[in-house]
């Protein structure tokens, strides 16, 4: 039984698939962050452009 347990003590292979499934996860979230900070800012560009297209196409008021 200890023979058993001191070779389950030594076992580090799941110990890198831990490690690997972490860095994936790491990698995701900075993606996520990534990608919903440049959506705000994309939107806010469109919204501006938007705005001054609806301004520059109002006629003129004699």
């Amino acid at each position: 039984m200890t023979k058993l347990f001191a070779r389950f003590a030594k076992d580090e292979s799941g110990a890198t698939a831990i490690e690997y499934g972490l860095i994936a996860a790491l990698i995701a979230v900075g993606i996520i962050g990534a990608a919903t900070t440049l959506g705000t800012n994309i939107s806010t560009t469109f919204e501006t452009v938007s705005d001054r297209l609806e301004t520059a196409n109002t006629p003129a008021t004699p």
